[in-house]
């Protein structure tokens, strides 16, 4: 079409107010919300503006990506989304960046401008006016294009990959997906960032690591017209929020406010109890997306419509495929994209918000491809001899890995929907997909069930989150007192909604919300998943590979089997000094906060202590024959067993990383000082005391005739005797952890000196030099975990751009 216009066109009157300025130019004209024109012969694009001092919505995003997860460029990222206008100033136009961080909403023009003139504004670039003709204005853009306006640079230097720059040299303009519409104008542009690498990964995947090019993708879109009605936001309704200070609030009420993040959407009929929408909201697939993860997402994400069914909107979420030649950086698409990097990372539902409401234009989630790779891996390494009979037995994994993927789609899209992870939901029968699963195995005599690792289908919960954020009510209702009966009546459910931060494994504290665990009590699940553990580890063998894949495969499939109880073993530790708490509201009726009882604490310590059992740690003599030195160009990789025995496979490395992974846990300062907080508060409680005395009964007190299994316990009491000394000495911990972790030290030597173990007087010598040396004293880990978090899927995050 370029083409063809250009052949016909050389030369194109464009409009007598911009004739001068364009004449004797062959150009490419674009109509739609701003007009503008391409000149090929000196690659630049041309702006009009006739809208000074109008809002709208600028975002730039990637089109193509680096491939990393851990540097983190991803295709179809989105970056940055700004309420902007063009201002003139002189002889430019500046494009200015609004302060929507601080507002008057009041109808007095004067205290409007207070507030304007207290916070700074961004200038984010300055335009030479070309021509100028009854209040329209023509303007290159192409500077502005060819700007690093995605910060790819500064991504590069955080990630330590080295210094680059946008060379324009090697840069220019992309018209494939520059287009205009009536609503949003869309631009692209090649950018190669020059630079010496520094690190090692944009050297993996990148041809040349010293150029990096990319396609940034820049929108300019109209802003939402006045008839969203923004929703106020609750802690307990699971809805992500925007907020800012409203400065002409009356001084009684708060200055802060908070709206959640949804879609517009409304009844067609709003009198009928079940509509259709005026417009739907509809996601569209990446169309290269493979089959059968294909059919795998579109499933997955459809099931939102039965939430939004039951709030009476019928058909009103819709998945379909992108046509194909739709741009997926568009702001007029919801997209899935299915996006590749080198290595298995991150999964995230990102949205492009209208920042003046909490308006949702576009949802965006990006999927990583390897993802499926590695759930297929752990239900290879958990299913009992798949390829005894034959290589192509792979249906029960790929079942297991396709269900995943499924939950996962729901997953993603709830976040571009407006909804938080809840982490509690999986104490409470899985009640919703913005939890992180972690595979529920099930032991069938000696055989692995893989049936039910994955629920199927939107939770309880889910459907909670979108009564709150989408039910539309009459004119009539209070829509205050209806939200609040939705969540009254979710909690005499039982439903609980604990988000991120107080999920989290380090220094976490809530009794039911964690990351990749099951079960209403850590404590019984870790102690089943354990067996599961067991039994998965006695039927592994050669088999759980095909025919003619070297032994160092096998190696790489044992890894998840192997540290199977990770994510349960966080949940279990974060019930030792933990609490139980809500995000309560006053009047609301629920528990606000207590300590957890101590009967709960002390099952779940005696649970978590059961993962540092020399018998647990120790891998099957019959299971090391399989771990032969690593195959000519299959070496280990960031998610292969660590150690320090040359090319030889290293069981007592391996555990150590485990135990490692269990004491870094139960032994971290924030626990500590819970712990003898709890018991000051309540003598019955389990103290920091109590938890030191039983964990040198599980460790030092250990001993096996067995040789393999005491070197294994050897590597357990290294590890316990080194986190001990480093409550001693952290500052990071109450006085009193430092000195009842330095009398649990004194305990142990003393113990040491009468005891028959091989190794007392060195541990006695390490803990003669810590007491010379304690400011110097650094806290040597073990062989590093591979990486597995997520287990069975990609961490994901949600991203409000």
């Amino acid at each position: 079409m370029k083409n063809k216009l250009l052949a016909i066109l050389s030369f194109l009157y464009i409009s007598s107010v911009f004739s001068q300025v364009l004449e004797g130019k062959q150009l490419e004209s674009y109509k739609g919300f701003f007009n503008f024109y391409y000149e090929e012969a000196q690659d630049k694009i041309y702006l009009e503006v006739n809208k000074l001092d109008t809002e709208f919505l600028y975002v730039n995003s990637l089109a193509t990506g680096v491939g990393s997860n851990d540097i983190g460029l991803d295709r179809g990222q989105l970056g940055d989304n700004r309420v902007v206008s063009f201002t003139k100033a002189g002889n430019k136009l500046l494009l200015v960046q609004h302060n929507l961080d601080y507002r008057a909403n009041t109808d007095n023009d004067l205290e409007k401008k207070s507030i304007e003139q207290a916070f700074a504004k961004s200038v984010l670039y300055g335009f030479k006016i070309e021509k100028e003709s009854n209040g329209a204005y023509i303007i290159d853009l192409t500077p502005f294009l060819l700007e690093d306006r995605h910060e790819v640079a500064n991504t590069l230097k955080r990630s330590k990959e080295g210094n680059y720059k946008v060379d324009l040299s090697k840069s220019a303009l992309s018209l494939g997906r520059t287009k205009a519409f009536p609503e949003n104008v869309e631009f692209e542009a090649l950018l190669t960032f020059s630079g010496e690498p520094s690190g090692t990964k944009l050297r993996t995947v990148t041809p040349t690591p010293s150029l990096v090019s990319v396609i940034q993708h820049h929108s300019f879109v109209e802003l939402p017209d006045d008839g969203y009605q923004p929703r106020g936001f609750d802690p307990r309704s699971g809805a992500i929020s925007i907020s800012y200070l409203d400065y002409a609030t009356p001084i009684q009420e708060p200055i802060k406010k908070h709206f959640i993040i949804r879609h517009r959407l409304e009844k067609q009929f709003p009198n009928e109890k079940v509509s259709e929408a005026k417009e739907p909201i509809i996601y569209y697939l990446d169309p290269g997306t493979p089959e059968p993860v294909r059919s795998a997402l579109l499933e997955g994400a459809s099931w939102w419509n039965e939430a939004f069914e039951e709030v009476g909107f019928k058909n009103a979420f819709q998945v379909k495929m992108l046509p194909e030649d739709a741009d997926p950086m568009d702001c007029r698409y919801n997209v899935i994209q299915w996006v590749h990097r080198s290595t298995r990372g991150w999964s995230y539902g990102s949205s492009v918000i209208d920042p003046r409401t909490g308006e949702i234009i576009k949802g965006h989630v990006s999927l990583g491809s390897l993802r499926i790779r590695q759930d297929f891996m752990i239900a290879q390494a958990l299913f009992n001899q798949p390829f005894v009979k034959s290589d192509d037995n792979y249906q029960p994994m790929l079942e297991m890995a396709l269900a995943r993927i499924r939950q996962l789609s729901a997953h993603e899209v709830g976040h571009t929907l407006g909804f938080a992870h809840n982490f509690a939901a999986s104490a409470n029968d899985r009640a919703s997909v913005m939890d992180y699963p972690h595979p529920l195995i099930e032991l069938q005599g000696k055989n692995i069930d893989l049936s039910n690792a994955y629920a199927t289908g939107i939770g309880i919960w889910d459907k909670v989150t979108v009564a709150y954020s989408y039910s539309e009510f009459s004119n009539s209702t209070n829509e205050g007192k209806a939200l609040n009966a939705i969540l009254d009546k979710a909690q005499k459910e039982g439903l609980r909604f604990i988000t991120d931060s107080d999920a989290r494994a380090q220094g976490g504290a809530h009794l039911l919300a964690h990351l990749w665990d099951n079960g209403e009590s850590a404590s019984e699940e870790l102690n089943r998943v354990m067996k599961v553990r067991e039994q998965a580890i006695a039927n592994f063998s050669v088999d759980n590979i095909r025919t003619y894949e070297p032994y160092s495969v096998l190696e790489d499939v044992f890894v998840p089997l192997y540290f199977f109880h990770r994510y349960q073993t966080e949940a279990a530790t974060k019930v030792v000094g933990g609490l139980d708490y809500n995000y309560a509201v006053k009047g609301d009726g629920q528990l606000t906060g207590k300590i957890v009882d101590a009967k709960v604490q002390k099952e779940a310590l005696e649970a978590v202590l059961g993962t540092l059992s020399a018998e647990q740690l120790a891998i099957p003599k019959d299971k090391l024959e399989l771990f032969p030195p690593r195959a000519f160009q299959y070496n280990r990789g960031r998610e292969s067993f660590s150690g320090k025995a040359g090319v030889a496979f290293d069981p007592l490395s391996a555990a150590s990383t485990s135990s490692e992974m269990t004491l870094k846990l139960l032994l971290h300062p924030e626990r500590a000082n819970r712990l003898v907080t709890q018991k000051s508060l309540d003598k019955n409680q389990i103290g920091l005391e109590d938890v030191l005395n039983e964990l040198i009964e599980k460790s030092f007190h250990q001993s096996y005739k067995n040789a393999y299994l005491d070197e294994v316990q050897q590597m357990v009491n290294v590890n316990v005797l080194k986190y001990v000394m480093n409550l001693a000495v952290t500052e990071k911990a109450y006085f009193q952890v430092n000195a009842i972790a330095s009398n649990a030290l004194e305990n142990i030597s003393a113990e040491l000196k009468q005891s028959k173990n091989n190794y007392a007087s060195h541990y006695n010598r390490l803990i003669a030099e810590f007491n010379k040396e304690l400011k110097e004293f650094e806290l040597e880990e073990a062989p590093k975990i591979p990486d597995g978090s997520p287990i069975g899927t990609n961490m994901c995050n949600y991203v409000l751009d």
